[in-house]
């Protein structure tokens, strides 16, 4: 089977982050260090690195609980597919 430029094989993740996105993994450090650390608001470290009040608590949320470890890329993929149809036969 050949695989073209955009498809991978079902086991292969990628994960995909632009290298000058504001919430690469240092980016989602140092949001979450400006929070948690040095005091500042949800909104304004939002609105400094251009994402939503949400994230920004996300991120500060995961920082408090699991330190720097916490900012590295997770899979969106779910742990588990009770409604997933049976495998093809």
């Amino acid at each position: 089977m050949e695989w073209s430029l955009r498809q991978f094989p079902p086991t292969l993740e990628v994960l995909v982050v632009h290298a000058n996105a504001p919430l690469t993994e240092r980016g989602r450090l140092r949001l979450a260090q400006c929070v948690v650390d040095d005091g500042w608001a949800l909104r304004r470290a939002a609105e400094r690195f251009q994402v939503t009040v949400t994230t920004a608590k996300r991120w500060a949320d995961r920082y408090r609980e699991l330190g720097p470890a916490g900012m590295a890329d997770r899979s969106s993929r779910p742990h588990h597919s009770p409604a997933r149809t049976s495998a093809p036969t």
